[in-house]
């Protein structure tokens, strides 16, 4: 049998962008969908270049976020370079949408009946190798002692199924909400957001891998942060945003270790 195709051609990026790791921070900053990049293999998915441009294809802003806010901390970022549409390296791999066929009301016909080996590949090369990065550097910090605050960044629409979202900024969590409470009150003590508290959504085993995987299975403070689309989408606000939530995590963190 003739060997499998690659996805990613040898020109072609890595999945993860990683950068910070000079032991300043106890934070490890992750973006699971902070770029639209689709490997040259798949084409357009046949979808349209503006539909590619919207939060289907990735999580607008918070790549940005991340990268600045991994900076002003000293921590280390891992930031995935692939499109959600690829495969989703926030969903556990049997999940239906781990490889998605539709995108709230958008279908995405190159996601559509594939074959077993084609997912796999998919795995082997994006999701892997991201959370192989991700999962290295938590199993160093261990060795040495340190065993770090895991933070999840990403963005949510304005607007679902034509439904509001009020909520500037969500701060989710499953069963550990060790600083996912205690920055979620920092938060609402700003006085000039509307935070949500599991909101938009919720973290679940079935619906989300990231930090329950690397933060709750490990057993190290972590927490997953939801900005809303519109306040990141120009440097501005992702600076803004990162700047703050970079006040706001160290102070969070404390109270952990003061209860």
């Amino acid at each position: 049998m003739p060997p499998r195709p690659s996805l990613l051609d040898q020109d072609e990026p890595p999945p993860f962008e990683v950068a910070g790791r000079d032991g300043r921070s106890p934070f490890v900053v992750i973006c699971d969908h902070a770029a639209r990049r689709l490997p040259r293999s798949l084409g357009d998915l046949g979808l349209t270049e503006a539909a590619l441009g919207t939060h289907i294809a990735w999580d607008i802003g918070a790549g940005g976020v991340a990268r600045r806010l991994a900076t002003v901390l000293g921590a280390f970022v891992v930031l995935q370079r692939y499109s959600r549409l690829v495969i989703d390296c926030n969903r556990p791999l049997e999940a239906a949408d781990s490889i998605t066929t539709r995108s709230e009301r958008t279908p995405i016909p190159g996601n559509e009946n594939l074959a077993p080996e084609v997912a796999k590949s998919r795995a082997q090369e994006i999701f892997h190798p991201y959370h192989d990065q991700i999962r290295d550097e938590l199993d160093r910090r261990k060795a040495s002692g340190s065993p770090g605050i895991l933070v999840a960044v990403h963005s949510f629409t304005p607007v679902f199924l034509d439904v509001a979202r009020p909520w500037h900024v969500g701060i989710l969590f499953n069963r550990d909400a060790r600083l996912a409470e205690p920055l979620l009150g920092l938060l609402r003590d700003e006085g000039d957001l509307v935070v949500g508290r599991n909101q938009p959504y919720a973290v679940s085993d079935l619906s989300d891998f990231s930090v329950v995987h690397h933060g709750e299975r490990r057993g190290i403070p972590h927490v997953e942060i939801e900005i809303r689309q519109d306040l990141i989408a120009d440097p501005e606000g992702q600076h803004a945003w990162a700047e703050r939530l970079a006040r706001l995590l160290p102070a969070a963190a404390r109270s952990i270790h003061s209860d």
